[in-house]
C-alpha cells in the first residue's frame, strides 16, 4: 500500500505547470494551491487518463451497520458541500485563516492519507471528552471564553468536516458533538463525499506518516 500511495502522489505532481494540465477541475480551474504543514501544496487531478484506484476505496460494499449510507443533509442548518466548494473554501477561508478543514477520522487513518490542509480532530475526542477539554479545542478554533464564563463564537472559524465518504459516519458523529456544545451550525460545512470522493476525482492527497 505504501507503494500505491507514493505512486498516487507522484502522478498528482507529475505535471507542474498550468499549460501541461490536460485534466482540469473545471474548464476554467486547472489547480488550487493551499497550505499544509507550513508548505504550499498544489492540488491537481491525476493526469493519467487510464489511472484507477487500487486501494480500499475501490470497495463498493461494506457491512451496514456500521458502514451505512449517510444522509445528504446531515443537519437542516448545515450546508452539505462538494469539491468545488472546498476549492473556494481553501481560497477564501484557509488562505485568510478564517476557516479550517477537519479530518474527523481516527488518527492512524489521517496519517496514512488525507486532503491537503486538513487537520485531524478524531470524532471520539469531541464525543467523549469533558467540557474543559472541549473548551481547549474550541479556543484553538477561535472561540473566546468571556469573563463570565460564556463561550463566544463570534470569531470562531468556519469548519469543513469530512471522513471516508458516503458510507462513513465519523463526520456526522463529530458534527453532532460540535452542535452539542453549541458550535454555530452556520459555521459548519459537511463534505459528504469524503476522502473516497476526493480520490475518485484523482485529486492530490498528502501522507503524514509512511507505512512501514
Amino acid at each position: 500500500m505504501k507503494t500505491l500511495l507514493l505512486l498516487a502522489l507522484a502522478l498528482s505532481f507529475s505535471f507542474s505547470t498550468e499549460d501541461e494540465l490536460i485534466i482540469k477541475m473545471t474548464k476554467d480551474i486547472s489547480s488550487v494551491t493551499t497550505q499544509d504543514s507550513g508548505r504550499d501544496i498544489k492540488i491537481i487531478r491525476v493526469q493519467e487518463v487510464s489511472h484507477k484506484l487500487l486501494d480500499d476505496f475501490t470497495k463498493t460494499s461494506r457491512p451496514c451497520p456500521p458502514f451505512c449510507i449517510q444522509s445528504t443533509k446531515i443537519n437542516p442548518n448545515i450546508d452539505t458541500i462538494a469539491e468545488l466548494e472546498i476549492f473556494k473554501f481553501m481560497k477564501e477561508k484557509i488562505t485568510n485563516q478564517k476557516g479550517i478543514i477537519i479530518d474527523s477520522r481516527l488518527k492512524n487513518w489521517f496519517e496514512i492519507e488525507t486532503i491537503p490542509s486538513a487537520i485531524n480532530i478524531p470524532y471520539p475526542i469531541i464525543l467523549h471528552s469533558k467540557k474543559e477539554k472541549i473548551a481547549q479545542i474550541f479556543k484553538l478554533l477561535g472561540m473566546k471564553i468571556e469573563n463570565n464564563g460564556e463561550w463566544n463564537f463570534d470569531n470562531a472559524k468556519e469548519l469543513t468536516i469530512f471522513d471516508n465518504g458516503l458510507w462513513c459516519s465519523q463526520a456526522s458523529f463529530l458534527i453532532k458533538g460540535l452542535l452539542k456544545y453549541h458550535y454555530p451550525s452556520s459555521k459548519i460545512h459537511y463534505y459528504r463525499d469524503g476522502l473516497q470522493g476526493w480520490k475518485l476525482l484523482g485529486l492530490t492527497t498528502v501522507v503524514h506518516k509512511e507505512i512501514k
